[in-house]
């Protein structure tokens, strides 16, 4: 678990230092899933790379973002995150998310997250 908690670590602190891409490409697995609350789930890590660029480059103004809270078990972590920012389409939103991950072999190969209100679609950092 403390290799885990070593990777979640690495991985939140890279996504507050604006590095959200390269953290991705660096702990997800090719195969990963990541799916928004009960929506269809998006398959592979291009097309889940993809979206993640698409919301970021959307994004007016970011005034926070912080993880809330950090859980770990065999296989799994999750995160707690607090956002609060500005969308071009969607304007100011404030929410909080829990990110749940599966990992194997190191890297992420599902997520899912469930959202405190209803989230911007497919706007998951």
């Amino acid at each position: 678990m403390c290799s885990l908690l070593n990777k979640i670590s690495d991985l939140n602190d890279m996504i507050l230092q604006d590095k959200v891409l390269e953290g991705f490409d660096k702990y997800y697995h090719p195969e990963v899933i990541i799916q928004e609350d009960e929506a269809a789930p998006v398959i592979g890590k291009a097309a889940n790379r993809n979206r993640k660029e698409v919301f970021l480059s959307s994004i007016i103004e970011f005034r926070s973002v912080r993880p809330l809270k950090v859980a770990i078990g065999e296989g799994t972590t999750m995160v707690q995150w607090y956002y609060d920012y500005t969308h071009k389409e969607l304007g100011n939103k404030k929410y909080t998310l829990v990110a749940v991950q599966q990992w194997r072999d190191g890297k992420i190969v599902k997520e899912q997250c469930f959202y405190s209100s209803e989230p911007p679609p497919s706007s998951r950092l």
